[in-house]
């Protein structure tokens, strides 16, 4: 994408079809992905940055890395969404606090009365990627863990 960015939409869409493999994919993956270059099109210059630093982030992790950070994102995404809200708040809010004290404040009576088991475990998840996600702040671009 960051080569073809220059490119109008519709080079682009040669220049994804011409990619090295990209016609031995299925062609539900092909589609998707014409969809998803067709999505970031459509998209502001600061959602499809905000979007291509995730992805360039995951592309830098191992294999096993990618699979933890995916499985702690499916724990957030099966949750209900005013819940998943508050488990999203409450996780930006402890990757700003030092590591040490993580694990006393997950475990206090106010989180045991806030969060679930499955909530607070789905925290633990979150804090054990954290250095993988991005961080972003207001006017800042991404930075990786702390």
């Amino acid at each position: 994408m960051e080569r073809h960015s220059n490119l109008p939409p519709a080079e682009q869409q040669r220049a994804l079809e011409n990619e090295p493999g990209f016609r031995d994919l299925p062609p539900p993956t092909q589609q998707r992905m014409r969809d998803r270059l067709t999505q970031l099109n459509n998209m502001s210059p600061e959602q499809r940055r905000r979007i291509l630093d995730r992805t360039e982030a995951m592309e830098r992790l191992t294999p096993p890395q990618r699979q933890q950070v995916r499985g702690a994102m499916q724990q957030l995404g099966g949750l209900p969404e005013d819940r998943r809200r508050l488990v999203a708040r409450a996780f930006r809010d402890l990757r700003e606090i030092p590591q040490p004290q993580r694990q006393a404040i997950l475990n206090s009576d106010r989180f045991r009365g806030q969060f679930s088991d499955q909530e607070r475990n789905t925290l633990s998840s979150l804090l054990a990627v954290e250095p993988y996600l991005p961080v972003q702040r207001p006017n800042d671009g991404p930075s990786y863990g702390k």
